[in-house]
């Protein structure tokens, strides 16, 4: 199997083993009823490994939306990877290399661990969808298949994240964006989401009635490489995106002499065009504009994309104005993705009470997917965001709020979804320089030791014994501790456990048992703090 190498690479392969255990600390609850529902503001690679003692093997679906590596610094999330955070990161982890590294290698440096830690958060039955572009699709099929394993591998949806389309754009863009798909075992689960109720694959012979005509007055159309000529009316452009010119264009010096008018997709009306030509908006228009549409030229046909009305996922365009009304104002967050499209991916394999894992949350997208779902058919699917930035509470938890009780007035009024959710920061370390934290709450310390040796989340209830963890595969797990006063494994506390098991592992800071008796009565001692295992 192919394998992708970068500098930095081998610093980063088992980083994820080394990221300390932060506490969770709850700031507050929102909402009515017990708040199964997280918004974890911290490193998301930190928060990964906080969520493992509860959540490991239990996430039935993952959504990430992670920096595409665009370089553009003028995103609300730095997406080209040289925030101060990433950045302080890879100096500790890669070390003076990474002066070096490009920004790609930056990328990888700090998507690898995270994706190791949402391997192990996935449950067995579960899937991850990861949204990309361009700029890293390649790097990431690589290396997700060497991390979830190629064979587990389901494929790539492609998504238009505007309904302009690319060939005809006031500026050159790229539209297509892919999310890529990985389970955690290879099952029988069919990703084929909601059917398409039309069967034509040929948007010309049946145009959707999203279709309109725009008219362009002379020279406002700039033909990228077309010489001076007449372009016949007729249909141009692509399988995907036909362009009906509806009258002959007459073109000189690369721009159009006449008025001209196109049928087309488009997310704008008159209006609109009119109103961005009046402000100097410059038209571009492609060259493949005026190459004549031949279906066979476009063999084979490109995948079914996620902006068709029929299966329900809008575009940036429609998210970004949602957020307007959430907020009440403009331009919250750039490029958000729309609901649709995680209600859209979780319906392939999500139940009514699935757990669904954001650790890119962004605008909070995620949330309000699950909120949607929820109202819909009155299920209790549980969200878990995380999010590193400081825009965590002001835009993250409260688009949460606001979809939660309702938004807008009057006639654009939406109703809220309910729900609740438990908003949380990343707390202090559980150990610290090889000791335990005594500020950490001892339940906190419990889970800990418990997933350390079973890897599963400790129980919600015991047998009786103040002491007792829990049992697992036989063996029964005792946490002898007391922060103020030194513990001992002895008779008398040997005497207090009534509960018969095959083996036990019982922590206590000394033991004055003889190891003998220990041996012959299947007892395992490990002291506190020294053989408290980290992962």
């Amino acid at each position: 199997m192919p394998s992708l190498t970068w500098i930095g690479k081998d610093a980063v392969l088992n980083h994820h083993l080394d990221v300390p255990y932060r506490v969770l600390e709850k700031k507050y609850d929102f909402g009515d009823g017990e708040p199964g529902n997280k918004i974890i503001h911290g490193d998301n690679l930190e928060a990964l490994k906080s969520l493992l003692p509860e959540y490991e093997g239990r996430i039935k679906c993952i959504y990430i939306d992670p920096p595409y590596n665009t370089g553009n610094e003028n995103w609300v999330y730095n997406d080209n990877v040289n925030s101060p955070k990433i950045k302080k990161w890879l100096g500790q982890v890669v070390g003076k290399e990474s002066e070096d590294l490009t920004r790609h290698d930056k990328w990888l440096c700090m998507m690898y661990p995270r994706l190791k830690l949402l391997q192990k958060l996935l449950s067995n039955d579960g899937a991850i969808f990861i949204s990309i572009d361009d700029n890293e699709q390649a790097n990431l099929k690589l290396v997700c298949d060497e991390i979830f394993g190629a064979g587990n591998f389901v494929g790539v949806w492609y998504w238009y994240r505007s309904a302009t389309p690319p060939n005809l754009s006031y500026k050159i863009k790229k539209n297509l964006e892919y999310v890529l798909a990985y389970e955690k075992k290879k099952s029988n689960i069919k990703y084929k989401g909601v059917q398409k109720t039309s069967k034509s694959d040929d948007p010309i012979t049946k145009p959707q009635n999203t279709f309109k005509i725009l008219s362009f007055p002379p020279n406002t159309v700039n033909f990228k490489g077309v010489e001076d000529c007449v372009i016949k009316a007729g249909i141009y452009g692509t399988a995907k995106f036909p362009n009906k010119l509806l009258n002959d264009a007459q073109i000189k010096n690369g721009k159009n002499i006449n008025t001209i008018s196109f049928e087309n997709r488009f997310i704008w009306v008159q209006e609109t065009l009119d109103e961005q030509i009046s402000k100097g908006t410059v038209i571009n228009c492609s060259k493949q504009l005026v190459l004549s549409y031949k279906k066979s030229n476009y063999d084979p046909e490109v995948p079914p994309n996620l902006i068709d009305e029929t299966v329900g996922v809008t575009t940036t365009e429609e998210s970004g104005k949602m957020l307007d009304e959430i907020f009440g104002k403009s331009k919250v967050f750039d490029f958000p993705k729309p609901p649709s499209l995680i209600e859209y991916l979780a319906n392939f394999l999500c139940d009514k009470s699935s757990i669904i894992l954001d650790s890119f949350a962004g605008s909070g997208t995620t949330a309000h997917a699950v909120l949607n779902l929820n109202k819909q058919d009155g299920g209790n699917r549980k969200f878990i965001l995380v999010e590193m930035e400081d825009y965590a509470e002001t835009i993250t938890a409260e688009r949460v709020r606001r979809v939660i009780g309702g938004y807008g007035e009057g006639k654009n009024a939406v109703e809220g979804t309910g729900g609740s959710f438990a908003y949380y920061e990343l707390g202090p370390e559980l150990l610290k320089d090889g000791f335990i934290n005594e500020n950490v709450p001892e339940q906190t310390i419990r889970e800990y030791l418990y997933y350390t040796e079973t890897n599963h989340a400790l129980p919600q209830s015991n047998n009786g014994h103040p002491a007792h963890l829990g049992n697992f595969e036989g063996v029964a797990y005792y946490f002898l501790y007391n922060k103020d006063e030194t513990t001992t494994l002895g008779a008398t506390f040997l005497a207090s456990i009534s509960e018969k098991a095959d083996r036990y592992v019982i922590y206590a800071d000394n033991c004055i048992m003889p190891q003998k008796f220990l041996f012959d009565h299947d007892i395992t001692f490990k002291k506190i703090p020294r053989d408290i295992r980290r992962f």
